[in-house]
């Protein structure tokens, strides 16, 4: 394996996130039941080889901080590590101005390790990455800099950073969230999405972020740095489509999603539960790691059918210690502890850490933050104007309780009022 060193981007607020993102960082935000976002860049790196990894953090960052010091210690005899690295404010009492201002008021970090070549990548996709091979395709072309790109729809082209290049796929261009997207040379129907991820060789990463960081800029790696080495360095994109890993299957290759919105985190949750995944956790050659608390297997318990009392989860994820306590569960995801009461009903939702439904709730295409306790008879995702008035309802209807969210007033009139032992 090449000396190389990787730098983890995970600084960013994840406004459009929000709830989820009012008491913590967008990568660790929960995920697919026992998982953080972090998580998915992380395991694609340590499964790829690379074994040195700084995690840039800044905004509310104490969770995403404990949960990388639980889930990722790595062997420090070998100088292995996944180390995270707050805001050090040695250039001044400011915080990170752009993803590449981060980069530079940690060069230190860089000149301490003194690899060949360093990852610069975000840490808010859902997605499997041999990074291995998007290096050898650097080296292969003599690349200044690489960044992984994936073909999109021209129509989807216009919510991304597009990337512009030519028939052997040197980067010719850069715009951010064009109207009207380049197409891909060959490929008249699709544009070349950036992913925001780069491998620099290490002297090149160094001069241009101490050049950015004397301008004028956004400091913004794709917006700043990438445009203007146009023409004075060579740029090459990686088809992150053409990568590949062991024993994934047609369907999954190619799968990236920009969990940056609610309806776009609830979406990608729910590809999971598909009865054949588009996004596969069970590929036993690609793991995603995690810290995984010690606790009791998932319980369902209660089959009086005539009662209409049994305890069910269908095209769903129950991770441990859950109880399905004559409740019913369907294509959602139940994150540890939670506990799914008689006569209940969840479908289409995503219900974090410790969640309890009382009796008698319904609970539809939503996203439950940790620790809510749902009254018995609650209602939540039938009537989304109600909805609104105490939660965040997103485009498509999803509805968020967060953490601290008031429950009283949801309740059905007339139900529940059979008297039978929990």
């Amino acid at each position: 394996m090449q000396n190389v060193l990787t730098i983890i981007l995970a600084g960013g607020a994840g406004k459009r996130l929000y709830p989820l993102t009012k008491d913590r960082a967008k990568p660790a935000v929960p995920f697919g039941g026992r998982y953080r976002i972090v998580d998915f860049v992380l395991s694609n790196f340590v499964n790829s080889g690379f074994y040195k990894i700084y995690v840039l953090t800044q905004f509310k960052s104490e969770s995403l901080t404990r949960h990388i010091s639980l889930a990722w210690r790595l062997s420090p005899i070998l100088n292995h590590y996944v180390e995270p690295v707050p805001p050090q404010m040695k250039i001044g009492k400011r915080w990170y101005k752009g993803s590449a201002d981060a980069v530079y008021q940690n060069l230190n970090l860089i000149h301490d390790t003194s690899p060949d070549y360093v990852c610069v990548f975000g840490a808010d996709h859902i997605y499997k990455m041999d990074v291995r091979q998007m290096l050898e395709y650097h080296i292969q072309r003599r690349a200044d800099v690489t960044v992984s790109a994936i073909p999109v729809s021209l129509s989807k082209g216009r919510d991304f950073g597009i990337i512009g290049v030519d028939d052997v796929w040197t980067v010719t261009g850069f715009d951010e969230k064009p109207e009207h997207p380049k197409p891909i040379p060959g490929q008249p129907e699709k544009a070349l999405a950036s992913m925001g991820n780069y491998i620099f060789n290490t002297d090149v990463l160094i001069k241009e972020v101490k050049k950015d960081s004397k301008e004028p800029t956004s400091h913004d790696f794709g917006r700043d740095i990438i445009t203007r080495m146009l023409g004075r360095y060579k740029i090459c994109a990686y088809d992150f489509s053409n990568n590949k890993i062991s024993d994934t299957t047609e369907s999954e290759e190619g799968y990236w999603r920009d969990v940056g919105s609610i309806d776009s985190y609830w979406q990608a949750n729910m590809d999971l539960v598909e009865v054949s995944p588009i996004f596969n956790l069970y590929n036993k050659n690609w793991p995603i790691r995690s810290y995984y608390p010690p606790l009791p297997p998932a319980k369902f318990v209660f089959a009086d059918k005539e009662q209409g009392r049994v305890g069910t989860a269908t095209d769903s994820l129950v991770t441990e210690g859950c109880i399905i306590s004559g409740g019913n569960v369907n294509r959602s995801i139940l994150s540890p502890l939670v506990r799914i009461n008689s006569f209940s009903h969840v479908s289409e939702s995503v219900l974090m850490e410790g969640v309890n439904v009382g009796r008698y709730a319904k609970i539809r295409r939503a996203i439950i933050d940790k620790y809510v306790d749902i009254p018995p008879n609650t209602e939540i995702g039938y009537n989304l104007e109600r909805d609104r008035r105490r939660f965040k309802v997103s485009p498509s209807g999803i509805v968020v309780v967060s953490k601290k969210a008031r429950l009283e007033g949801l309740k059905r009139k007339g139900r529940g009022k059979k008297k039978v032992a929990q």
